[in-house]
């Protein structure tokens, strides 16, 4: 991979009207880089939504995220990832270990693992075969209840440790991405930033990578 950094969007928690969304989907994909996109449906507290409404959602989502040569992920879930034909699953820790989801979806499919604060599970889940680790939250976020907080430094660790992709995650915005960039963050995993921007996810997405490319040439 190359060392730009590249967004990685996560669905809204809930998706009320699928159609107004997939319209909002195309908008962000279509506006600048993105390199994958997480079919994250789940409330603050962890409540999943029910196995029919995420299959629904990943089956107007995935053609969508194919016609721009975006990774489609499903969270938690490597059964529903392989009945959806995504291209990989994002684990928690308490989800899925990732050499049984990798035994699940085999070599090709992007398995990602949260690793919250903790240097000590991103290594576990690289030599498990985890094709990236995410850490986070690195600022306060409305998305779900993030149980640890955690500084740039761990991604300049990361950088230098291995040459593992990382994705940072919590809280991200425009303004605020780019000491994540500049420690060496490989994809910024957003949410709330870009699907509840005012001026909409097109503008958002053009946001972020002006940023990400700001810093980049600076």
């Amino acid at each position: 991979m190359d060392e730009s950094c590249r967004l990685y969007l996560v669905t809204p928690p809930a998706i009320d009207d699928l159609d107004a969304f997939a319209r909002a989907f195309e908008a962000a994909l279509s506006a600048g880089d993105v390199a994958a996109a997480q079919l994250r449906l789940k409330s603050k507290e962890g409540v999943p939504a029910p196995d029919e409404e995420i299959l629904k959602a990943a089956a107007r989502l995935i053609p969508i995220a194919r016609a721009h040569g975006v990774e489609f992920l499903i969270n938690d879930r490597p059964d529903l990832a392989k009945k959806a034909g995504a291209d990989g699953v994002h684990l928690g820790q308490s989800d899925m270990g990732v050499k049984e989801a990798r035994a699940a979806l085999g070599e090709k499919a992007t398995i990602g693992a949260t690793c919250h604060n903790s240097r000590h599970l991103a290594l576990l889940a690289g030599e498990a075969g985890a094709n990236y680790v995410a850490f986070g939250a690195f600022f306060p976020t409305e998305t779900k209840a993030a149980p640890t907080r955690v500084e740039p430094e761990i991604l300049e660790w990361w950088r230098y440790a291995t040459t593992l992709p990382s994705v940072a995650i919590g809280g991200i915005t425009p303004e605020n991405c780019g000491a994540l960039v500049r420690a060496g963050a490989d994809f910024l995993a957003v949410s709330g930033a870009v699907w509840s921007a005012p001026e909409g996810p097109a503008q958002a997405v053009r946001a972020f990578n002006q940023a990400i490319a700001n810093v980049s040439a600076g």
